[in-house]
């Protein structure tokens, strides 16, 4: 992982350094040391021994993918958004690689493959390397929890553009799925079931809405205690997104899958109707929840609009696997023996004359 960003250094004849203009890559290069140990915790079987950090570009035995018949390779991209601010302000740094993972390879996941490998971008203004340690740390301890080894990234110093303690961080991810085994709309089937899975709170989406409410309206502070979180605000916030891909991957060994939903940007409806066919709809029953208090705070301090809420927030649900009726039972079962909180939301039906694919139905479980 490189300290050095893609801009060139200044032109040499002038008496101006790389390191006068502010970008120390002494200080990167003690950040690559310190992150070394999390980083080989990630190791896969299809990594071992394939170079090491630091090289140009990451390393991984593509012979494992002999075993498949078809294989296809799937990638995603993500960030985190707007919480970094929140992480900055906090001085908390390893919580958000996880969200970074769980952005990444949950939406892997989604069409039945497994995550093998990540890379990472992480811009700073200035390099701490205490502190991008602790953000590669957060990332590599996510890899972990998603079975998928980091492979590489980059530490980009961006003095001038970001302000010395500003950063942002963000993540590609690549799996593999057999052809005949990807999941998605023309597997689901009228009379399906859906079944949510658990958020674990904000996840990593809606914090441009979240800060306005909570900061800028009703003038809280990260520090302040909230009873009803039993800890701080900003602990509260910065709760890192549930990984859920080895759990998905479990369920679709041990039961029929249709199809999942990562819900993200744009809340648990508009995602789930990205993996609804044309001639179908989803109908979930918000009776069958009660979303955590961070929403209802979200909702209250800001007055926010319940329909605007759920188009911009998790509301408490995660992941969305849709099953056959005859699967619910063992799909619940292995979610309960892994400790996923789970339970059946809602049900395909025919589309009609409705014009989304999915849609959320009566109250909220007080």
């Amino acid at each position: 992982m490189s300290a050095e960003s893609s801009e060139r250094a200044l032109h040499a004849g002038t008496g101006a350094s790389y390191a006068a203009a502010g970008v120390d890559i002494e200080a990167g290069d003690r950040a690559v040391e310190l992150m070394k140990e999390w980083v080989k915790k990630t190791q896969r079987p299809e990594t071992a021994g394939l170079g090491g950090l630091g090289g140009f570009a990451g390393l991984f035995d593509a012979s494992a993918l002999k075993r498949y018949e078809r294989p296809l390779l799937a990638s995603a991209t993500d960030g985190v958004g707007t919480k970094v601010d929140l992480a900055r302000k906090m001085g908390v740094y390893d919580t958000i690689g996880h969200d970074l993972v769980g952005m990444v390879v949950d939406d892997l996941v989604v069409c039945g493959a497994e995550p093998l490998f990540m890379t990472d971008y992480i811009c700073v203004g200035k390099v701490h390397p205490e502190r991008v340690a602790a953000i590669v740390k957060g990332i590599a301890e996510g890899c972990v929890l998603a079975g998928c080894a980091l492979v590489g990234g980059e530490t980009a110093e961006h003095p001038g553009l970001l302000g010395e303690d500003d950063f942002d961080v963000a993540g590609a991810g690549t799996g593999v799925v057999e052809a005949d085994r990807v999941l998605g709309p023309d597997r689901i089937r009228k009379g399906d079931a859906v079944i949510a899975m658990a958020s674990s709170g904000l996840h990593s989406n809606g914090y441009s809405l979240v800060r306005h409410v909570l900061f800028d309206r009703a003038n809280m502070s990260l520090d302040q205690q909230v009873e009803e979180f039993g800890r701080t605000l900003g602990e509260e916030l910065l709760e890192p997104t549930k990984i859920y891909s080895l759990d998905c991957l479990a369920l679709t060994r041990t039961t029929e899958v249709h199809a999942f939903s990562h819900v993200t940007g744009g809340g648990l409806a508009n995602n789930l109707a990205r993996v609804v066919p044309d001639d179908l709809h989803a109908v979930v029953d918000r009776s069958t929840w009660t979303p955590g208090p961070v929403f209802d705070l979200v909702g209250t301090a800001g007055q926010v609009e319940r329909l605007e809420l759920e188009k911009t927030l998790n509301m408490g649900v995660g992941m969305i696997a849709v099953v056959p009726e005859a699967s619910v039972d063992a799909a619940l079962t292995t979610l309960a023996d892994r400790g996923v909180d789970a339970w059946v939301t809602g049900e395909i039906t025919e589309r009609g004359d409705r014009t989304t694919g999915a849609e959320l139905t009566g109250d909220y479980a007080s």
